[in-house]
């Protein structure tokens, strides 16, 4: 089996989305894009104070991190995104133009807490994890993925990815 071309690592703040996804697209010879990092300046602001994004504000965001992971796939040959893509209908638009393989990073509440009290220099609030959880849809049976232990040592869940993606 051939490892999917576009895989986005997926889950609420602090689940080890960026460092999965970089570790990943490392292994795998792709180029690693970073979806908070086409966040319009108010999405941030708005984050930065507490408040949750709605559907509205995170349409652009979305439309800018599938329109960037198609020019990477097309100029790459894949590429390996850390996004949240919380809501099924979030992970519809990133897969518009083609399919997706979703890696979802599932942890506690409790944990995500322990981890944002420790993380430095990121926008994200840490009020906004009971936000983040209460609007994460887990994947679907339909949905191209997988889902695994965020607890898992980082060794370990970069084997299980792997093991994932075949």
């Amino acid at each position: 089996m051939t490892a999917p071309r576009r895989i986005v690592v997926m889950g609420v703040t602090a689940c080890g989305k960026t460092s999965l996804a970089q570790a990943l697209a490392g292994r795998l010879g792709l180029p690693f894009l970073e979806a908070d990092r086409l966040h319009p300046p108010e999405n941030i602001a708005a984050m930065s104070r507490g408040v949750p994004l709605d559907d509205a504000m995170r349409a652009p965001w979305l439309d800018a991190v599938a329109t960037k992971m198609r020019q990477l796939d097309q100029d790459r040959g894949g590429v390996v995104v850390a996004c949240s893509a919380l809501k099924r209908r979030y992970r519809d638009r990133l897969r518009a133009d083609g399919p997706v393989f979703f890696l979802h990073l599932a942890i506690g509440i409790a944990e995500v807490r322990r981890r944002l009290a420790l993380r430095e220099g990121h926008f994200m609030n840490p009020v906004l994890a009971d936000s983040q959880f209460a609007a994460l849809e887990p994947l679907g049976p339909q949905e191209a993925g997988g889902t695994l232990d965020a607890t898992m040592a980082p060794e370990a869940l970069r084997a299980a990815a792997l093991a994932r993606l075949g």
